[in-house]
């Protein structure tokens, strides 16, 4: 376990009172792991650091599985002394404040795109337990649910669900359908945007004979906000006063902003988190139902996924339909290839792949990123680490491509600034 946490977190910590903690000693009892990753300026950060500092009191002195938990802060504050101070509130450990590459290679592993948020690994693999720490500590105070592992979609969702129609329908009708969960809210602009989509698409689907249902999770602030959405939508919804369930719900994806759609198989295994990309693409609903695709086109609608960590961007000279087919062919073994590697070790996979033509979007990530205006051109972009990785070359081959992903997986390229 401890050649493990090394590697994950680096060989020394440090706590409240500047003294090293060696991440070996973290005690061989050991297998959860918190992240909790925040910043000192940022007031929901000071403020769920005062609810887990006493969940964390709490738990250590009274459960029985005190020696099993280990906490440790990752910040990404920017001045040194607002580190420290508010470091002096934490009773557990923290990365080194200098160790900013160690920082955020952890931010891209577990697909932080918000603050806080605290992230329960397994210590002996680092696979994700839990993504949604935040609703542990609201949801079972005393620790009683501890380690929080993902429980079967069916478990969690299991009981009564609404029709807008005021009839309700059992969870378990959902059995052997493809199913849609859907964490939205009417107060959310996007949200409604994509409720429109979504209603004609669900349409289409349950129209072509496909065994398909949409289980809405509401974020909604009242009742009767809950009530004036769902009256314009086709499917169930867990109801609003259920706020357990919703909680649940939310925790077993990780659900960090909304409109998020998952899509499910009809043994309630993930597909994908992109339901809401998807469905944009793909109006007429001809991928249903949207399992990743190893290289996708850069659009106005995928391109929110380039801020969920590192991404391959190969850029080709192409303005018309059907042009980046070569180029994603180039690509695809390669992507294919990483996918399976990371399936079969069950970890996600550790960047995407995208091929970008000639458009005002393609432009406007060019300026954006500084990039040169050659084509083609190989790219690695980490937005969240404001870093890119450029090869400039006459010709990409297979091999080059493969090279290039093998060396930023190994570390062995120098980062630019973006």
């Amino acid at each position: 376990m401890s050649e493990f946490l090394v590697n994950l977190l680096g060989e020394r910590l440090v706590n409240s009172e500047k003294a090293e903690v060696d991440v070996q000693a973290l005690g061989s009892k050991l297998s959860l792991l918190g992240l909790f990753f925040g910043c000192s300026l940022n007031a929901p950060c000071k403020q769920f650091n005062g609810s887990l500092c006493e969940f964390y009191t709490r738990f250590k002195k009274t459960s029985e599985h005190k020696d099993k938990l280990e906490i440790v802060f990752v910040s990404s504050d920017q001045d040194q002394k607002h580190w420290q101070d508010f470091l002096q509130e934490m009773p557990w450990p923290a990365l080194p404040f200098k160790d900013r590459h160690k920082k955020m290679k952890l931010w891209n592993k577990y697909k932080v795109t918000s603050i806080p948020s605290l992230v329960f690994v397994d210590a002996l693999t680092g696979k994700v337990v839990c993504r949604n720490g935040l609703l542990v500590v609201r949801d079972d105070p005393k620790g009683l649910e501890f380690p929080w592992g993902p429980k079967p979609f069916a478990e969690v969702v299991a009981g009564p669900l609404l029709r807008n129609d005021r009839q309700t329908a059992d969870s378990s009708s959902l059995e052997g359908h493809y199913v849609g969960v859907y964490f939205s809210a009417h107060w959310c602009p996007p949200c409604r945007g994509l409720t429109r989509v979504l209603v004609e698409s669900y349409r289409i689907i349950k129209e072509s004979g496909k065994k398909f249902e949409i289980v809405f999770v509401s974020a909604d602030r009242s009742e009767e906000s809950f009530q004036q959405y769902f009256s314009e939508m086709p499917w169930l919804a867990v109801p609003y006063s259920d706020e357990a369930r919703r909680s649940r719900l939310n925790r077993l994806y990780g659900i960090q902003g909304i409109p998020t759609l998952i899509l499910l198989d009809t043994e309630g295994h993930m597909i994908t988190r992109q339901g809401r990309v998807e469905v944009l693409n793909d109006p007429e609903c001809r991928l249903f139902p949207w399992h990743p695709r190893p290289v996708l086109e850069l659009s106005e609608s995928n391109a929110v996924q380039l801020h969920e960590g590192p991404c391959l961007v190969l850029f080709v000279d192409a303005e018309e339909d059907g042009e980046l087919e070569p180029a994603k062919e180039l690509i695809q073994p390669i992507a294919e290839k990483l996918m399976a590697k990371y399936k079969a070790k069950e970890e996600e996979m550790p960047f995407l792949f995208f091929v970008a033509g000639e458009d005002d979007m393609t432009d406007s990530l060019r300026d954006y990123t500084n990039l040169p205006e050659a084509a083609p051109l190989l790219t690695i972009l980490d937005m969240s680490a404001r870093a890119k990785y450029v090869l400039d070359v006459e010709e990409i081959t297979p091999a080059i491509v493969e090279q290039f992903v093998n060396d930023f997986l190994a570390e062995k390229l120098k980062p630019e600034p973006i």
